[in-house]
């Protein structure tokens, strides 16, 4: 997740900057006769195209699975290769704004080599997923995408249905444990570098948004409905990370890190929200994260879960504030030593993976 504003100000939040815009033509009020909505058709790209190098320890597959809103998500299956029997399995999605050739996606591929089936895909509206308006965020469809890569998994021959955990990384994070919560199904969740996008988005960093703000960004959001309705919704924000040309002496050093990891050779993708510099979310994106906040019933979960984040991080309290909601008895929160937030996007040197395969290993049996 990225945004290009001090630390200090966030009081557009994280989907705001947009010209207010007033008046729309009036509605075509001849009466309707038939909906005929086009199809939407997307080409998976067959080469590997990822930010990371092909391991020759697994097997990988390009997969399309359906959730329950009919969009159809596509993933990048990863397999141990010579399996035998069935396999525990893991679904991983995440960042925010991220494709599944970017971080998810070396997740996944590198927990395949010790042992699980894995499974990262790109969230609904964005990447090679289907939605349409693109680019454009919900807190209850993006848990439910978490839900539907189950049911991918378990339908799967060489996957045991009754052992399939869930990874959300930095906003998806924040998905999983909702998804955790909801779906009795999941048997082990873990989140890394976590942020909880709604409390962000309604509230800025280190909860700095009041209540006036917050209606003034909705007021900002709102007003922008009247351009974005004629447009199918489909109008983009400008682009949500600063290239380092345009970094000044007051730039946070967070959002340094985004950039240097989105936006250059190291981690760009050009499927990624968060890498395209010709736009970003939709501009309504933010209304329901703003307004449906997620994690509301962390008291009642009872999924074992792992929360890992990096000791430097600027987002460190999104994870320590869930850990203390969290009410499953078997929950361990694992801080990084001296790890920044997007540390834990690919440095394998800072990354626990020996933390997340001991933690799935223990609780996907």
């Amino acid at each position: 997740m990225k945004v290009n504003m001090s630390f200090k100000t966030l009081t557009s939040a994280l989907f705001l900057g947009m010209t207010l815009f007033s008046g729309v033509s009036m509605a075509n009020t001849i009466s309707a006769t038939v909906i005929d909505v086009p199809a939407q058709r997307i080409q998976l790209t067959q080469e590997w195209d990822k930010v990371f190098l092909q391991s020759n320890k697994v097997e990988h597959r390009k997969v399309t699975f359906q959730n329950r809103y009919g969009l159809v998500l596509a993933g990048d299956l990863y397999i141990p290769k010579n399996i035998k029997g069935q396999l525990p399995a893991i679904a991983v999605s995440g960042p925010f704004g991220a494709v599944k050739e970017q971080v998810s996606g070396l997740y996944a591929q590198t927990l395949a080599e010790r042992g699980f089936i894995t499974l990262a895909f790109d969230g609904s509206f964005t990447g090679e997923s289907s939605g349409l308006p693109r680019n454009m965020p919900s807190p209850e469809i993006n848990t439910e995408d978490f839900s539907a890569a189950v049911d991918f998994l378990g339908s799967l021959e060489n996957v045991n249905a009754e052992e399939i955990g869930i990874l959300g990384i930095c906003g998806w994070g924040g998905f999983a444990l909702n998804a955790a919560i909801s779906d009795t199904r999941i048997k082990a969740v873990a989140a890394s570098t976590m942020y909880d996008m709604t409390r962000v988005s309604a509230k800025g960093y280190n909860d700095s948004i009041d209540a006036k703000a917050r209606y003034e960004m909705k007021q900002n959001i709102n007003n922008a409905r009247w351009q974005a309705a004629k447009n199918g919704y489909a109008d983009l924000l400008p682009a949500n990370n600063l290239r380092s040309e345009q970094f000044t002496s007051d730039t946070p050093l967070f959002v340094k890190e985004y950039s240097d990891y989105y936006t250059t050779k190291r981690g760009f993708h050009p499927r990624s929200v968060n890498s395209n510099p010709e736009g970003s979310w939709a501009t309504t994106g933010a209304l329901a994260l703003i307004n449906m906040p997620i994690l509301q019933y962390t008291a009642e979960m009872k999924t074992p879960a792992l929360v890992v984040h990096g000791e430097k991080a600027h987002s460190r309290y999104f994870s320590e504030d869930a850990f203390k909601a969290l009410g499953s008895q078997d929950k361990e929160l694992y801080i990084v030593p001296n790890a920044t937030h997007v540390d834990l996007y690919d440095n394998l040197d800072k990354i626990p993976f020996d933390k997340f395969e001991q933690f799935f290993k223990a609780n996907l049996k």
